[in-house]
């Protein structure tokens, strides 16, 4: 959903490993990588964050596939989920900060423009996020409150 309104494919992203497959090399078993993920997300971390977390400092590439479960899921189990899901979140702040940035400049009108796509997203986000009940159906994007929070 990152790239909808613009013609040019980017390719600054991080590959997720070929094989589906538990490494040799990692010695952590499914309990330890749970009560990993438990801590960290304790801690403040978002799952992008822990997952990153893991793949760097500990070495497994993907949770998923020694625990059978993803990242939100152990969150979710562990009743460590947030509110609002991390995506929203990250395009609401990204949707304030434009307004923000349009305050002070009124004439920018290519970043007019792009707060209009970035808040065509939430909408749109939003909308599936109430339909499988992740924040409840009277949650709505407004501007003004947005720059409140």
């Amino acid at each position: 959903m990152g790239r909808m309104h613009t013609h040019r494919h980017g390719k600054s992203h991080s590959i997720r490993p070929a094989t589906l497959q538990a490494p040799a090399w990692a010695k952590i078993d499914a309990k330890e990588i749970e009560e990993l993920v438990a801590k960290y997300a304790k801690e403040g971390m978002t799952p992008s964050q822990i997952g990153i977390k893991l793949r760097d400092q500990h070495a497994i590439p993907l949770a998923k596939v020694v625990t059978g479960k993803s990242i939100g899921e152990i969150l979710v189990q562990n009743k460590l989920v947030t509110e609002m899901p991390e995506d929203l979140d990250n395009m609401v702040k990204k949707a304030v900060g434009l307004q923000r940035h349009l305050k002070e400049n009124r004439g920018d009108k290519r970043n007019v423009r792009s707060l209009e796509l970035i808040e065509a997203k939430v909408h749109r986000l939003s909308v599936y996020y109430k339909k499988i009940g992740r924040i409840p159906k009277t949650w709505k994007y407004k501007s003004v409150v947005a720059q409140l929070e």
